[in-house]
């Protein structure tokens, strides 16, 4: 079930790191809107606080995803390993 689940989010690393980028960009643009909120109107420090919560979930979605891509990596190096040990051990 996690392997499954690790599998899936991890299955298109190209789109993930294309999430992360997009997330941090937004993010980037939520931290100007706060500073244009401290020398102007403050009005958009809570244009900028309402752009940054979804900007954070979409860099954390592609991150998750970079994450899971590498993690299943790992996984399948170790069931490589195991089942090579486990045919070398029935000899």
């Amino acid at each position: 079930m996690f392997t499954q689940l690790i599998y899936r989010l991890g299955s298109n690393p190209k789109r993930s790191l294309k999430f992360f980028f997009t997330g941090i960009g937004i993010f980037v643009c939520a931290m100007g809107l706060f500073a244009l909120g401290q020398y102007h109107d403050p009005v958009w420090q809570k244009v900028g606080l309402a752009v940054l919560f979804p900007a954070l979930g979409i860099a954390g979605y592609g991150y998750v995803g970079i994450f899971a891509n590498r993690f299943s990596q790992v996984i399948s190096a170790r069931l490589a390993a195991r089942r090579a040990f486990d045919s070398d051990k029935s000899k």
